[in-house]
């Protein structure tokens, strides 16, 4: 690894903490955004029996928030149930576009490692290339020089795209699964606002 990190110069150094950081994110959105976290199933069955036979009180508006991103749309939803559903949908509604903040968080630091790592190493391959155009003298060519500059040129364009390859799969991946969980929990959203309102059976 040593070797490595010596062969392909400085420039090496921003990717390996480029992909320290694509690492750190992918593991944690990985975690994050599991389907039984964001959105567990029956747990809208869940509240609506609750609710049918307890009301709304404080304990299940706690428990329901501090659970799953799902269960805190669903506690919006409940603390408004006495209101009109437009003022509940209202309330669904604004708690919906914080939890989809919070969904997609860190997803743009992904998105931009993916970007910049193949510009970062080709920064690092013109650093070769200028190495390797420094070691022409009117004497002839230092080979030392020359195997650096073309080492460093070739290690940081192999760098860039190892970083950048797996970053952008997996934003486009996570990006997917965020899209996806919003429209399910929308989905179970619109039904409890039916649902207690009398508009559709359960």
């Amino acid at each position: 690894m040593f070797a490595l990190i010596e062969a392909a110069g400085w420039p090496i150094w921003p990717l390996l903490i480029a992909s320290v950081i694509s690492l750190a994110i992918i593991g944690e959105r990985g975690w994050s955004l599991r389907g039984s976290m964001v959105a567990p199933k029956d747990l809208l069955n869940q509240v609506i029996q609750e609710y049918k036979q307890n009301g709304v009180n404080p304990q299940t508006l706690a428990r329901l928030s501090a659970g799953s991103p799902l269960g805190q749309i669903l506690a919006a939803g409940l603390k408004n149930v006495k209101n009109t559903p437009q003022v509940m949908k209202e309330a669904l509604d604004d708690t919906g576009r914080a939890v989809a903040h919070d969904l997609e968080r860190f997803l743009n630091t992904l998105g931009t490692i993916a970007s910049i790592s193949p510009l970062l190493g080709l920064l690092g391959t013109v650093i070769g290339m200028i190495e390797i155009f420094g070691s022409q003298a009117p004497s002839g060519s230092n080979p030392i020089v020359l195997a650096h500059g073309i080492s460093v040129a070739l290690y940081n364009t192999a760098m860039g795209l190892v970083v950048a390859i797996p970053s952008m799969i997996f934003y486009r991946h996570f990006r997917g699964r965020v899209d996806s969980l919003i429209v399910d929990m929308e989905s179970q959203a619109v039904k409890l606002v039916e649902i207690l309102h009398g508009e559709r059976q359960s």
